[in-house]
């Protein structure tokens, strides 16, 4: 048995990777501030005698040392996520992810514990090169464009890991994450695929932005996880930039009227500009496939489920918890202080929300 630190472990991706582990006999601890992630999250394992959570933030140095010295392996998910909160929220963005990072692979350096470094496609910015490979040429917009803070910043996560591993050889690899679905994920931060499935169970209208031309890659969180899980195992993927997500390609136009037949409702589709949706002079990028050579070659990955099943798990999902009924935003996220286990704790500072 392994012990695991999952940093942001009660958002929509830590809580499935907690889950996974746990499952195959591993004892995890999570450390969130609930900021974006959910205590309804950590539910289904509150339970469990290997599984342990701290609400606070990983600001908290002498918490996340402490936390660090007791476990063998970090996996590192806390970031601020969400086109809309990067949106309004650049200068939070920017410190969670530079900041945020820096705390986690310090200690993490001291104690020779591998970490796992989720970033993100977005750091591929406005690049036409696809697929997407690692090495390809990362282009961003101007500074002036608060959209790209996100990027930018995950940017600077993704050379402080690879610099303490060249420099402290610290064990760490980074995972660049493709759009990632699954049951219990929120629309509240711009989620595209939540969004369309609850706008649709309650009969729409379905809000694509822009021309709805654009077209993503969408991977079902249990896969991801599990290439999450295997990176993190493998000493070859150690010093790598590994693309994680599925490659099956949807325009947002196309997804809307996929997410209405797999519902088997009737819903209009509205689009809506995305200086409406967001801020005047919002860059958007056409196309985000990611190139999945590498990460198949490291951990013999393969995307599992296709959009259709993936549809069908938050659609049923999102009907048992009565979508159909409201069709609005999920109820407000669970700010309890603990799940009834008192070895769970509130470490001394209070969280940052």
């Amino acid at each position: 048995m392994r012990n695991f630190l999952i940093t942001g472990g009660a958002g929509f991706i830590g809580s499935h990777l907690a889950e996974a582990l746990l499952a195959r006999g591993d004892a995890v601890h999570v450390i969130d501030d609930l900021s974006t992630g959910s205590l309804a999250n950590l539910e289904p394992i509150q339970a469990c005698p290997r599984f342990r959570y701290t609400i606070d933030s990983i600001f908290n140095e002498p918490e996340i040392e402490k936390l660090i010295d007791a476990c063998d392996a970090v996996f590192h998910l806390a970031a601020a996520v969400g086109v809309r909160l990067i949106v309004e929220s650049p200068v939070r963005t920017i410190e969670t992810n530079v900041h945020g990072t820096e705390i986690v692979l310090k200690h993490a350096a001291r104690k020779r514990r591998p970490v796992l470094l989720a970033s993100t496609s977005e750091v591929y910015g406005k690049s036409e090169k696809v697929p997407f490979a690692e090495e390809d040429d990362l282009v961003l917009g101007p500074t002036t464009r608060g959209r790209w803070s996100y990027a930018a910043s995950k940017l600077v996560d993704e050379f402080l890991a690879l610099s303490y591993g060249k420099e402290r050889n610290l064990p760490v690899v980074i995972a660049r994450l493709f759009n990632t679905v699954g049951p219990r994920q929120t629309g509240r931060y711009g989620m595209v695929i939540p969004t369309f499935v609850r706008q649709a169970l309650a009969g729409g209208p379905l809000t694509v932005y822009g021309d709805g031309g654009q077209s993503r890659c969408f991977a079902d969180v249990s896969d991801v996880v599990g290439a999450l899980v295997r990176l993190l195992d493998a000493p070859r993927a150690r010093g790598q930039v590994v693309n994680v997500g599925n490659d099956e390609e949807i325009s947002i136009r196309a997804l809307a009227e996929r997410v209405i037949a797999r519902a088997g409702v009737k819903a209009e589709i509205r689009h809506v500009p995305y200086d409406e949706a967001y801020e005047s002079g919002f860059e958007d990028m056409r196309r985000r496939v990611p190139d999945l050579r590498k990460v198949k070659a490291l951990v013999g990955y393969a995307p599992a489920s296709g959009i259709d099943a993936i549809l069908d798990r938050v659609i049923a999902h999102e009907r048992a918890r009565g979508g159909e009924r409201s069709g609005g935003p999920p109820p407000p996220d669970s700010r309890r202080p603990a799940l009834d286990r008192a070895e769970n704790t509130r470490a001394s500072r209070p969280p940052v929300i």
